[in-house]
């Protein structure tokens, strides 16, 4: 259930289902916003009628009255802990021996790598529930037989492949696919530009994520003088028209863009450049990359403020934080459709640390050249 299906009460934040939902045992519910969490609470009425602004109010006291509860008994305990010093001095022992078991000889391994292990179970685990609902937003399409197309751009080193493959772990692999286009061959460079995109294009049913995509004439290509700068401006022109058009044939079209900072782009290059594990993901293209910095800036401006429509937005991801910014990534695409069987349970709203708006993003580059 979307925003949409609830209609607004006398009280800020607080809505209430115009139908009974299925989820919830064919019940009118309610949905709240605190602290920028949203939270869905089951009444248990039937009949819309004994559903009010005021029960439901109420019921939102009750859940507040309980979080205040929480915490004093979390300062209650505080307080205890001088009484208490024995038992944490046992319990601190009994996690130090269950961390050694789980560990093993971590003193042999870099405390870099240990950590960086550790953290990515914890994202392994966080990523998981959204995962899940990534499985039945496929379902849902399979079974409506709709079609979505994500677009992934950013720089290089942006983390684009890294969250394709966390998007599309636990997809099932004949209902989705990943498509990242080469040089075009001498027939293609002849034909309409949006051709050989088009070939591709999902089927009913199906996602097709696009590991870069049309958007490469937009700041590729003229940089490196791989297009005019006629085909550039007539790319410019035709692309919003062109996606309306997709939207208007009920394509649902997302576009995210990975925006990486220049100083991590350097970490991240120095480290294909190290590590032998990443040295093929190191091109000449990268190696030029921080030296033209300024000239992808200026083109990145020129695309987010000419493409940004309301049919077909872009999705500014921060991925300095891989992993946020991935977790970003797939809250987007979830919110992009309304699937059935949606658990209210996880946190659907964008982190503004990470999933910034389009104005945002040119302000900042406005002001500095750091993005």
């Amino acid at each position: 259930m979307n925003l949409s299906d609830y209609q607004g009460t006398k009280f800020r934040g607080l809505f209430i289902s115009k139908e009974a939902h299925e989820t919830f045992g064919n019940k009118y519910v309610a949905r709240f916003q605190l602290n920028k969490k949203r939270y869905v609470k089951v009444l248990g009425y039937e009949n819309v009628d004994n559903l009010n602004d005021d029960t439901a109010y109420e019921m939102l006291l009750k859940y507040k009255d309980s979080l205040l509860n929480k915490s004093k008994v979390a300062i209650k305990l505080k307080k205890q802990d001088k009484k208490d010093t024995k038992n944490i001095t046992k319990d601190v022992s009994n996690d130090e021996e269950l961390m050694r078991e789980l560990l093993g000889d971590f003193k042999d391994i870099d405390p870099a790598v240990l950590k960086e292990g550790i953290e990515k179970v914890y994202h392994k685990e966080e990523m998981k529930q959204y995962q899940i609902e990534l499985i039945k937003l496929q379902k849902y399409l399979e079974k409506t037989n709709k079609k979505v197309i994500v677009l992934f751009e950013g720089r290089d080193a942006s983390g684009k492949g890294g969250a394709i493959r966390r998007i599309t772990r636990y997809m099932n692999s004949r209902h989705y696919r990943v498509v990242a286009l080469g040089k075009p061959s001498e027939t293609q460079q002849s034909q309409w530009f949006f051709q050989r995109y088009i070939e591709h294009f999902p089927t009913g049913g199906e996602v097709l994520l696009f590991d870069r995509s049309w958007y490469n004439r937009a700041m590729v290509e003229p940089i490196f003088g791989f297009c005019t700068e006629e085909q550039h401006e007539i790319f410019m022109e035709d692309v919003v028209n062109f996606e309306h058009d997709l939207v208007r044939q009920d394509i649902t079209l997302v576009k995210l863009y990975f925006s990486v900072s220049k100083a991590e782009q350097f970490r991240r290059f120095e480290r294909r450049r190290i590590d032998q594990l990443r040295q093929w993901k190191l091109s000449e293209v990268d190696l030029q990359a921080q030296d033209l910095w300024d000239e992808f800036s200026e083109k990145k401006y020129e695309m987010l403020k000419r493409t940004h429509t309301r049919s077909a937005p872009w999705h500014i991801l921060r991925s300095d934080d891989k992993h946020k910014a991935r977790l970003e990534a797939i809250k987007v695409i979830l919110n992009s459709v309304d699937y059935d069987n949606r658990n209210y349970a996880l946190n659907f709203e964008a982190d503004s640390n990470y999933n910034i708006s389009v104005q945002k993003e040119l302000r900042s580059m406005r002001k500095d050249k750091d993005y």
